[in-house]
Order: structure tokens, then C-alpha cells, then sequence
């Protein structure tokens, strides 16, 4: 019952990442502890130094836009809160937790967004949750905080980050502005309906509200599957439609989004030791707009175990429509509130911060070597097509409904499929265990699909550094 009530009553504390004790000392954030409550604090801190050359493949050199192509950066953001736990019995507790993110960009980012920055309340939510007498647990919780589906193909990202908030990189906010949560789960099925509102830019606010569910399996650790459904009820992000046979600029249809329906199934499996496979396929329809639109990935990986700097390869193929020039039906690809870093869902290194993920397509190969245990070396590839030729390729990065001068051409689409290819190697060394540094450098080589947009396509390339202290 002991360790039963731990897993039921306790908060998993995503910062500090540790117990009560620390190899044997108290744990510093461990702010209050008696018989039925706990409180700890929560602190983290991060410092990045960017630099790029040839942002968006240069396509912005030209005499009638105001903008420049290289430029260094430097970003810092503080998150700090507050997270306690109420214990009634040893099956039911009450939890919550309160935190704010102060973020900002000294100098000019990549979107052209300079010496700017905000606080903004992070977290702000409490909970309940019990189990009964037959292991069944109810979770139920209201408030601003996190939550993802599946591996994040489509709910993952509450909030937005960049522009007038600053810290364009990093992305520090991740809760969402409203969460109403509630979930059954026994040791092997879980399931949750939820009501979302996104934490918007206030220079670009949707209104956006979204509903659904989520039932998923798990056979073992590594061994689930899973099914989510998502409603868009309220929204004003628009959507853009292919002019007629791809000639001439796209048409905007405004709230497009409103009244979509989502179908996600998700699984993994591990079928041998150290080989696991996943798969995501998504299909979306809105019968107010004529909307039919899909995507999915498939993904394997091998962990080389016994091997020296333990290697671990994984390849994906993963593809989203775009909209048909032929047709009058809507098929492009909403990606909604994805996980965008280059370890879930990001179409490349450089090419993600063009190319949402919408008619697209890519092949990506990670290979991550661990020399010691505090030392981790990444190299990824992607090789990045498009889907539909002179159909939008873009539109609506970091959920913006206007777009960044600088990649405006664009959005009416490519006559080439092959769009770029991105090169990016990442070292990370864990310091201490509340100390992390990354650098990293990257490259995306314009391809026939960019060239024709402009004749001053060049190798996109940038670099980075930095450090974020967790307590």
C-alpha cells in the first residue's frame, strides 16, 4: 500500500527531477515537509548565445525588404515556482503548483525581433487525485499548466514563445493557458478528456479552444499504443488554399480552423532486444470547409549497447498533405500545437523554422553517441521534400498569421520537390546535476525546390551555446 501511494500521491517534479534526499543530503527545494504535506520550490535558468548567416536561405537579400540576414543573439529566461502536495490518506492527495517565466532577447533574433522581452504566468493549477480499492486512479486537475498527447505529433506545445516575449530558441513556456483535465487509469490503460486553451501572443491571439480524449495501452515500458480524438470549437487561425492549378498567389480563408476533428493513433514496440519501432498516423476532416487532410510517420531504432560510446540509430520517414491545386476540397495539413524540437517532430534543423509541419515530407537519420556518461554527441540529417508543387509550403510559423517578410515568397509554393537538406551535431555535457551545457552547429543546403524562389539561395548556417542551471 506504501509504495502504492507514493506513485498515486506523488508529484513528479519535472525541474528538479530528485527526491527528498540528494546522495544522502536534503534536498534544497524541499521547501516544507511534514507527516501529510510537502511543498518545494522550483527554479531554473538558461543562457543562449546565437549566432546565424544566410537566415532562410538568404531569400530576404533583396533591395525592397529591410532585413538582415546574419545576426547574433543572446537569450536568458528564469522559471520559478512553487509545487505542493496535500495528502488526505494514503490514496488521495491534493497537488498544485504555481509558476511564472521571465524571458528575453538581447539584440535581433531570427524573426527580426529585438531587445525584447516578458513575465508571464507559467503554471497556476491544482488537482485531485485518488485511487480506489481496485487500483483504479482518478486524476483530476483545472489551471495553466503542461499537457501532451502521444509523442506530441499534434498536442504538445501550449504555449507561445519568441517575438514580443523573447527567448526565440529556447522556448520556455510550455503550459497551457487553460487545462481541464480528467483521467481514469488502472497499471496498463490510461485515459483523459481534456478542454485546452493555448497561452497565445498577445500580438496574435486565435482564440483558439480546443476538446477531446485520449485512451492509450501500455503493454510495457516500451510496448503501447494509443488513440487520441481533438475538437477545434472556437478559432480564428486561418487557413491558406492553393489558387487554382498552383497559378498565382494562395487565397487566406479566415477561422478556417474552427470545427476540425482529429483522429490520432500512436504506438511503439520494442520486437527485439535494443530494436523498437513507432508509428503515428493522423487524420483530420471539417465538413464546414470541405477539409480531408492526413499525415503520419514511421520511426526504428537501434541501441548499440555493447558497443563503445554506446551508439543509438534511428531513422524516420515522416510526411503531411498539402493542399491538392487540382481540387476545391481543403487538404492541407494542420499541425495544431506540435512538439517542434529536433528530437519529436521538427522537419529538420534549420528547415523547421520555415516549414511547419504541412506539406511536407522527410527521410531523417540520427546517430547519438555517448562517450562518458556525462557526455552526449548527436549528429541528425534530414533530407526535406514537399508534398503538392505550388501549393503553400508555409504559413503560420510559431502560429502566426502573418509571416516574416523575409520567407513571404514562400508560401505560394515550389515547382521543385526537393526543398533543402539539414545537417546539425549537438554535444551535451551534464556538469553537475543541476548544471547542462549545449552547443551545437548546423546547415541547411538549399535545394532546386529554394533555388527557384530566389537566385540568391546560399548554405544556411548557424550555431549556438548554452547553459541552463535546474533546481
Amino acid at each position: 500500500m506504501g509504495n502504492l501511494s507514493l506513485l498515486v500521491c506523488s508529484v513528479t517534479l519535472k525541474v528538479t527531477g530528485m527526491s527528498a534526499t540528494i546522495a544522502g543530503q536534503r534536498d534544497p527545494m524541499l521547501l516544507h515537509q511534514e507527516k501529510d504535506l510537502e511543498v518545494h520550490g522550483h527554479l531554473q535558468l538558461g543562457l543562449n548565445a546565437v549566432a546565424e548567416r544566410n537566415l532562410f536561405w538568404n531569400i530576404a537579400d533583396v533591395p525592397e525588404i529591410d532585413f538582415d540576414s546574419d545576426t547574433e543573439w543572446l537569450e536568458t529566461y528564469i522559471k520559478a515556482g512553487l509545487s505542493f502536495t496535500r495528502s488526505f490518506s494514503e490514496d488521495a492527495c491534493l497537488y498544485g503548483k504555481l509558476s511564472e517565466v521571465s524571458s528575453y532577447t538581447f539584440g535581433t533574433d531570427a524573426f527580426d525581433a529585438s531587445d525584447t522581452g516578458r513575465t508571464t504566468l507559467e503554471e497556476a493549477y491544482l488537482g485531485y487525485r485518488n485511487r480506489d480499492d481496485n487500483n483504479l486512479v482518478l486524476d483530476i486537475s483545472a489551471g495553466s499548466r503542461e499537457f501532451a498527447l502521444g509523442t506530441g505529433m499534434l498536442i504538445a506545445n501550449g504555449a507561445a514563445n519568441g517575438f514580443e516575449r523573447g527567448a526565440l530558441k529556447f522556448g520556455p513556456r510550455k503550459a497551457w493557458r487553460m487545462a481541464l483535465l480528467a483521467g481514469l487509469s488502472t497499471s496498463k490503460v490510461k485515459s483523459s478528456v481534456f478542454y485546452l486553451a493555448p497561452n497565445e501572443l498577445e500580438s496574435n491571439k486565435t482564440e483558439n479552444r480546443l476538446a477531446g480524449l485520449d485512451i492509450r495501452y501500455d503493454a510495457s515500458e516500451k510496448d503501447n499504443i494509443g488513440l487520441s480524438y481533438i475538437h477545434v470549437i472556437e478559432s480564428l487561425a486561418p487557413y491558406p488554399k492553393a489558387a487554382p492549378n498552383g497559378d498565382g498567389a494562395p487565397t487566406i480563408t479566415p477561422g478556417a480552423r474552427e470545427g476540425l476533428h482529429a483522429l490520432n493513433v500512436y504506438a511503439q514496440k520494442e520486437t527485439l532486444e535494443n530494436l523498437s519501432f513507432g508509428l503515428d498516423i493522423a487524420y483530420e476532416w471539417n465538413e464546414r470547409i470541405d477539409m480531408r487532410a492526413w499525415a503520419g510517420r514511421f520511426k526504428a531504432e537501434y541501441a548499440f549497447s555493447d558497443t563503445l560510446w554506446k551508439p543509438v540509430l534511428s531513422y524516420y520517414y515522416q510526411t503531411f498533405s498539402g493542399d491538392d491545386p487540382s481540387t476545391s476540397r481543403q487538404e492541407r495539413f494542420d499541425p495544431l500545437y506540435y512538439e517542434g524540437s529536433p528530437s519529436a517532430w521538427s522537419t529538420g534543423s534549420k528547415s523547421t523554422m520555415v516549414f511547419i509541419n504541412s506539406n511536407v515530407r522527410a527521410h531523417g537519420l540520427t546517430l547519438r553517441l555517448s562517450p562518458s556518461r556525462q557526455d552526449i554527441v548527436t549528429f541528425r540529417y534530414a533530407h526535406i521534400r514537399v508534398n503538392e508543387l505550388r501549393s503553400p509550403v508555409q504559413f503560420g510559423q510559431a502560429t502566426r498569421v502573418d509571416i516574416t517578410d523575409g520567407v513571404s515568397s514562400v508560401i505560394s509554393g515550389v515547382t521543385h520537390p526537393h526543398l533543402a537538406d539539414d545537417f546539425f551535431v549537438e554535444y551535451s555535457r551534464i556538469i553537475n546535476q543541476n548544471t547542462y551545457l549545449t552547443d551545437g552547429y548546423s546547415i541547411s543546403i538549399p535545394e532546386r525546390g529554394i533555388k527557384r524562389v530566389s537566385e540568391n539561395a546560399a548554405n544556411w548556417t548557424g550555431g549556438f551555446i548554452n547553459v541552463i542551471f535546474n533546481y
